[in-house]
């Protein structure tokens, strides 16, 4: 990994410096011009020297931009930049994180393949293999995320992939990353994981032995609310399959949102930190309170999965979910009791959110489906910003009150 540091200056090596400076420095190629911050390269086209230039790149037989369905320099620098982040040889960057999942599985996977899912997913990815990646003969079966012995038990001889959210949405269920690669490996299957949750700042999973990994850039790596997009990350002839999908299909992150990922990331170790920092107080918190029968956050000691969260992450994130007495009812009276929270189903924002699971990113599931997910009427799922955590206590308070 190269950069330029100051134009007309040689190339600077960034091998083996700290996982701060690669969020700041890496991916970026400055132009003649000397800019300091990242530019944005808002073209369609790009102009060739020659024709037998333009014939070449269009090969692939020399580098260089072609067309900004795949090719762009802005881009290019947060994929180089996410790489970097999660120890990947390559990422290739989409329109949103639905877009990166699709864009895995059509490149990866072939009609008769049959892949593995766990049940504690986001539920527009269980709405995407069942509604759609089945149309097109993708065999789909749903294992429980923490249960190892249930994902060997369930491999066919025709298992190509297995998918996984770890941490869970909105439970913040885990699994054994090292272990589940183990198995799936041996049985000549690829691990993706979806590491929107904790971000490579508090987790990696390719260094934990899976083969993938995949983000929602709208979250936590943009980290104020403000842009769509996804990647997806690993090694480079996985990377190539991708690539090629993006390029015939054209589900492309335009170049200003991958200029505001790559100024997220400048800042994605602090927040991150902060985000955890106050979301272990708020669980805490929550957990004395009379009107909570259950806080789901993998830094309280009651987790069952408290120390596999210690062992492959750096810190437990920043989603805290929790259950209220009285059923859905009383669910949306909390939530609709809040005064400073905003009721939006999005995360990852310095605005503190809070969501009904059930009737909002889970919605579409029929009732069994959430049962299996543990999705609960009386489930609410809260993303912790960057307020004063006294007040983000006061606010909930306000819901504690009318239940």
């Amino acid at each position: 990994m190269t950069i330029e540091w100051d134009a007309g200056r040689l190339d600077s090596d960034l091998d083996g410096v700290g996982f701060d400076t690669l969020a700041v420095r890496a991916g970026q190629h400055r132009s003649p011009e000397g800019e300091h911050s990242e530019a944005i390269y808002p073209t369609s086209s790009y102009v060739f020297r020659t024709a037998a230039d333009a014939a070449a790149r269009f090969a692939g037989e020399v580098p260089g931009n072609v067309y900004s369905r795949y090719t762009n320099p802005t881009v290019r620098a947060f994929e180089e930049r996410i790489a970097a982040l999660e120890g990947a040889e390559q990422a290739v960057a989409t329109s949103s994180g639905m877009s990166a999942i699709l864009a895995m599985v059509m490149s990866l996977c072939s009609g008769g393949d049959h892949v593995l899912v766990s049940r504690s997913v986001f539920g527009s990815t269980i709405s995407l293999f069942e509604k759609y990646l089945k149309r097109f003969g993708v065999q789909v079966d749903y294992v429980p995320l923490a249960d190892l012995q249930a994902w060997s038990a369930a491999f066919k001889p025709n298992t190509k992939l297995l998918f996984v959210e770890s941490p869970s949405n909105p439970l913040a269920e885990l699994v054994d990353i090292g272990a589940l690669a183990e198995i799936a490996h041996g049985k000549g299957a690829l691990l993706a994981v979806d590491n929107c949750f904790c971000t490579p700042a508090l987790q990696q999973p390719l260094k934990l032995g899976a083969d993938i990994v995949m983000h929602s850039a709208t979250k936590y790596i943009d980290g104020q609310g403000r842009s769509m997009g996804g990647v997806v990350a690993g090694k480079a002839e996985l990377m190539k399959e991708v690539v090629g999908f993006l390029r015939t299909a054209g589900p492309t992150l335009s170049p200003f949102n991958a200029w505001i990922f790559l100024k997220g990331l400048e800042t994605l170790r602090v927040r991150m930190q902060a985000h955890c920092a106050s979301s272990q107080l708020l669980a805490e918190w929550l957990e004395q309170q009379p009107g909570i029968e259950h806080v789901y956050y993998s830094g309280l000691p009651s987790h069952p999965q408290h120390e596999l969260a210690k062992r492959q992450q750096s810190g437990f994130g920043a989603v805290v979910s929790f259950e209220v007495k009285g059923g859905k009812d009383a669910a949306w009276r909390f939530i609709d009791a809040t005064r400073v929270i905003s009721i939006t189903t999005n995360l990852g924002d310095t605005k503190t959110t809070i969501a009904h699971p059930a009737t909002t990113s889970h919605g579409r599931l029929s009732p069994a489906e959430r049962a299996s997910a543990g999705i609960r009427d009386n489930l609410i799922r809260v993303a912790v910003g960057l307020e004063d955590i006294v007040d983000l206590k006061a606010d909930l308070a306000r819901g504690l009150a009318v239940l």
